[in-house]
């Protein structure tokens, strides 16, 4: 647990465990405990970096930037740490913050696990009608009912609740978040030129990000891979833990990041290369 003084504001983040770097950016509804279910794997065979995005958790953002600055401290976060290349694995929000840094560090890329997220891509046509509609069903949903499927709100009540617990820490949230990304919109095409390796994890039950959407802008990254997830909604991660870390750990192994041990590693699932 540590805290970088970035200009006026104090940026949280933690390091856990040893090997080659992993740095997990969070969504609009998590801060860096978030991760809880990914840290205690993940660790077991990577060094894993958890954050809180400037306006979350012990972040602060006093100059109001938000979403704009969110690459320049994640650059600044990693300069701080001494790591010239890393995987990142962006949930929803963080996928924007993630896909941007990639579009203007793609040396500092090892590896971009996009879950849950469209955020910080142009749209074409196809695919804009589908997440405008999504917009304007979830408009008036509570942040439990667009994050977390129905079924698992059902099965896992407290679980429910601890999520809900968590974001209760965020002084930001969908009603008052500032800014946009630095690049505000990559082309799918323009990242997928870039050359490193790239996952998505899509939902089929998520209804912020429809996967017909999400697999229509996979489509447009040759050379990416993607892994759906049955009865499962938004929060892939929080929901689907175990296949969620497997998904991640055997794309981290396929991108050439060498595990400290393979015990973290349950092949309850895996992954299908784009055709």
């Amino acid at each position: 647990m540590a805290i970088l003084a970035t200009d006026s504001n104090q940026f949280y983040y933690e390091v856990h465990g040893e090997g080659e770097p992993i740095v997990l950016a969070h969504g609009l509804g998590g801060n860096h405990a978030t991760w809880y279910q990914q840290v205690e794997v993940l660790a077991k065979a990577y060094q894993v970096i958890t954050f809180d995005h400037r306006g979350f958790g012990m972040s602060s953002d006093t100059d109001n930037l938000g979403r704009a600055g969110f690459v320049s401290d994640l650059l600044a976060l990693v300069d701080h740490l001494n790591i010239e290349k890393a995987a990142f694995v962006g949930q929803s929000m963080g996928g924007g913050t993630v896909i941007n840094f990639a579009n203007q560090y793609p040396e500092r890329v090892a590896g971009l696990v996009i879950a849950d997220s469209l955020h910080g891509f142009t749209e074409t046509d196809d695919v804009a009608a589908i997440m405008a509609q999504a917009r304007v069903d979830t408009a008036n949903l509570s942040q439990l009912d667009r994050v977390l499927g129905k079924a698992f709100k059902q099965a896992n009540p407290a679980a429910a609740v601890l999520y809900q617990q968590i974001n209760s820490f965020n002084a930001t949230d969908k009603s008052n978040l500032t800014g946009v990304y630095a690049d505000e919109k990559v082309a799918p095409a323009q990242l997928a030129s870039l050359g490193m390796p790239i996952m998505f994890i899509s939902a089929q039950d998520d209804i912020l990000f429809p996967i017909a959407a999400v697999r229509l802008v996979q489509e447009q990254l040759t050379g990416s891979f993607m892994v759906e997830f049955d009865n499962c909604g938004h929060s892939a991660f929080f929901e689907r833990a175990e296949e969620f870390n497997d998904s991640v750990l055997s794309f981290l192994q396929m991108a050439g990041l060498n595990p400290l041990t393979n015990s973290a590693h349950s092949n309850a699932s895996g992954y299908e290369k784009a055709m």
